[in-house]
């Protein structure tokens, strides 16, 4: 009986955590050419189970194939074809999902995502889960615009864009078109963006573009117009211009009004000059002026000699010799140096001067001619 009772609480205690560990996911997904898929695949996590190995595996043309493994020894891609574009969450306890980039059309067939725990006295619990996955080629939308975040209404110069924005398989090809959709219109750009770096008020019209892909009949499908206006800057006068420069900037107003005529200042960088200059040669003459030498000349009145003469006796002269006589007392008074027959010519220059005794010599031979 207690055998029977024991056995009974193991069945039970195993259905309940089957229960938990019951996989959640799709069953059939329709992937988009070219774009990215997710396969869901999750359970509740369980006290007393751990996960052990998690195995994904693709079932096409009745051949099963594994493309992703994880166990003790990490993450294994095992399809060469997938490798780079296939993932699964990591450090998310229950959640095995398997997510596959850039669908092409051989990725369509049944995925199965097999989940292996163990308990603690070892025993192993595996679960399954398959999902197929249809890859279609998908036509494009109609686009939508997207404006700027300033909006469809602007000042000029002001930068904005608008974005055309559709869904389905790519490469999906844009063109912007300046006009109306069903009218007359006119062809500007072929990216998805169209933008503008200075807004003109001559920008301001209707917008709409359109969208196409490869799929089906390749069908370009146009958006709805959307307006974009251009608001012109206004024109200030040039008084009331003056006016804002001056009260916003007083300084640079008297720099104006003080600012002198070119003539004016290339008058007076030439006085300076000039000035400067003249400075420059007294300062030059004045230095050569004191390396000059300096001579010392005895200097002696001509009263002393007239007084002289009178004290002597002087005999009668002959009429050629008054004439001379005249002419010496002239000669006398009118030079200096008259007193240099009578007196020592040591005491008219002082030291060995080169110049001096020249100068003497020159007065002597002089002074001797007028005696004949």
């Amino acid at each position: 009986m207690e055998k029977m009772l024991q056995i009974a609480v193991l069945v039970k205690a195993f259905i309940s955590c089957s229960a938990l560990l019951d996989l959640s996911g799709l069953h059939q997904i329709n992937g988009t050419w070219k774009e990215s898929t997710t396969l869901p695949c999750t359970y509740v996590p369980s006290e007393g189970f751990t996960q052990q190995t998690l195995i994904w595996s693709m079932e096409r043309d009745y051949s099963t194939t594994t493309i992703f493994r994880r166990d003790n020894s990490g993450d294994h891609v095992l399809l060469s074809r997938f490798r780079d574009r296939v993932t699964v969450p990591k450090n998310s306890p229950g959640d095995v999902t398997l997510q596959i980039k850039n669908l092409e059309i051989p990725d369509s067939g049944h995925y199965t995502c097999q989940v292996i725990w163990s308990s603690k006295n070892n025993s192993l619990i595996t679960k399954e889960m398959t999902t197929t996955v249809k890859v279609v080629k998908v036509a494009v939308t109609k686009p939508i615009i997207r404006a700027g975040e300033l909006g469809l209404m602007l000042p000029a110069g002001a930068r904005t864009s608008l974005t055309c924005v559709a869904s389905g398989s790519p490469p999906i090809s844009y063109r912007w078109f300046l006009g109306e959709p069903g009218g007359k219109a006119q062809y500007l750009s072929s990216q998805a963006e169209l933008t503008f770096d200075s807004l003109r008020p001559s920008d301001s019209g209707k917008y709409y573009c359109e969208a196409e892909n490869r799929v089906g009949a390749r069908v370009a499908r146009q958006s709805d117009a959307v307006e974009l206006t251009v608001r012109d800057l206004p024109t200030a006068t040039p008084t009331s211009r003056k006016d804002d420069v001056s009260a916003r900037s007083p300084v640079a107003t008297g720099l104006q009004r003080g600012r002198l005529p070119l003539y004016l200042i290339v008058l007076v960088a030439g006085l300076c000059g000039a000035a400067l200059v003249s400075i420059a040669v007294a300062i030059v003459r004045r230095g050569k002026a004191r390396d000059e030498p300096l001579y010392e000349v005895a200097f002696h009145s001509t009263v002393d000699v007239m007084r002289t003469e009178t004290d002597l006796e002087v005999p009668a002269k002959c009429p050629q010799e008054e004439v001379n006589s005249r002419t010496e007392a002239a000669y006398e008074t009118m030079s200096p140096y008259v007193t240099m027959k009578d007196n020592d010519y040591s005491n008219i220059c002082t030291g060995k001067n080169t110049e001096c005794e020249t100068l003497v010599k020159a007065m002597e031979s002089e002074y001797e001619a007028e005696d004949f």
